[in-house]
């Protein structure tokens, strides 16, 4: 039995909200990230997972659900529909969302925040989609009990998605409470840094496992040298997290929860000395990945030098990962080139043996490495259409 603050009593059916009636939730993942983020989520126990328009369709269990939220690297949302309704009009949305029973799922002391997308509808505009979902919720707090939860757009206790497709309005609960690619470890950054699940891609990718040793020679604020100890180590992504989504819902179990918290952080192990090390000529670059570094248990192992690759002795029979600068800005793209071509004469030159996935930023500067590769990944960074590379280097 749940308590509708005031004191009304609302006993939650089976079919109280949509994900309820069919098991079914929604997993967001980056461009390019979708086929990976699909084998993650059958690994950590989802079923019937299916690629759709931003992410992915899938069903799973209590367990399931709290793993996937604990767990993966390479998600950034994991959403639970609450109501799925033709959305024609403004109105439309009001009325359908002020039905719902949001006392089950927050207090009115608590605070909530609403983010919309909106495409090919008629309502075309995100923030109008979001102000009147998030009236809607207010006045179903005025009318059953005369006051209302605030809204809080930094940190609320319960984070509220709606998205708009053609006429057609999903809303959802957060059930992560936030985007999981902000793991919590990011305590200094550089300028660009890299997305903690792309990070998480380029390791995968390669699919090194800790056979032989990881290196990145321009290791900026050491995102890539992170998500390659956090994974060697089985060190689950959101291990920072204080408070998840999923324990607003009606039918959270916090037994269940327990039980897959203390399962994932059982399967921790320790990693080998400097079987994972970084480099980089920036000597700020290096502060923010020992700042970072330190945030993550055991990764005082990970072995860190302020040095240009170009002076480095030689990296042999290793897995290279690293995502050198994209020359983007006005004057920098020779400069840049010319830095991909030492960085290939060093590959050939100084690491034989070794295999280098380097994600590539600026499509026109791949050339200017020198080196074919035998593979080519389309990723994006953002908006940043990307390749990496693979280069074996005999």
């Amino acid at each position: 039995m749940n308590f509708f603050p005031g004191g009304i009593r609302i006993k939650p059916n089976k079919q109280m909200f949509a994900y309820q009636n069919d098991g079914r939730f929604f997993a967001q993942a980056g461009r390019g990230l979708e086929e990976l983020a699909a084998a993650e989520l059958a690994e950590l126990g989802a079923l019937d997972v299916e690629l759709s328009g931003g992410g992915l369709h899938f069903r799973c269990d209590a367990a399931g659900l709290y793993r996937i939220n604990y767990c993966s690297r390479l998600v950034s949302r994991v959403l639970a529909p609450l109501a799925v309704f033709p959305c024609l009009s403004d109105q439309a949305l009001y009325e359908a969302a002020r039905g719902i029973e949001w006392g089950v799922l927050l207090a009115a002391e608590k605070t909530f925040a609403v983010f919309a997308n909106v495409r090919e509808s008629r309502i075309n505009h995100a923030h109008f989609a979001a102000l009147r979902l998030k009236d809607a919720i207010a006045d179903h707090f005025r009318e059953r009990i005369g006051r209302r939860p605030d809204v809080d757009t930094e940190h609320p206790d319960v984070w509220i998605n709606l998205v708009i497709l053609q006429d057609q309005a999903v809303i959802s609960l957060d059930t992560a409470g936030g985007s999981l690619h902000r793991r919590g470890y990011r305590m200094q950054s550089v300028p660009a840094p890299l997305q903690e699940t792309l990070a998480a891609a380029t390791v995968r990718l390669s699919g090194w496992q800790g056979e032989r040793p990881l290196v990145d020679p321009m290791c900026g604020s050491g995102t890539i040298l992170a998500e390659a100890f956090m994974q060697y180590c089985r060190i689950p992504a959101a291990f920072k997290k204080e408070k998840f989504g999923f324990e607003s819902m009606p039918d959270f179990d916090p037994l269940v929860w327990e039980e897959v918290r203390r399962e994932s952080d059982a399967s921790r192990r320790e990693m080998p000395e400097s079987l994972i090390s970084g480099s980089d000529s920036d000597r700020q670059a290096i502060d923010a990945a020992r700042r970072n570094l330190r945030e993550i248990p055991g990764s005082r192992g990970v072995p860190l030098e302020r040095k240009d690759f170009r002076d480095l002795p030689g990296i042999t029979g290793a897995t290279i990962i690293c995502n050198p600068p994209y020359g983007i800005r006005v004057g920098e793209l020779e400069e840049t080139r010319f830095l991909y071509k030492e960085f290939g004469d060093f590959l050939k030159q100084r690491c034989q043996g070794s295999t280098a996935y380097i994600l590539c930023g600026n499509l026109d500067l791949i050339g200017a490495i020198g080196l074919k590769p035998s593979r080519r990944f389309v990723l994006f960074n953002g908006p940043i259409e990307c390749r990496l590379l693979k280069i074996e280097i005999y």
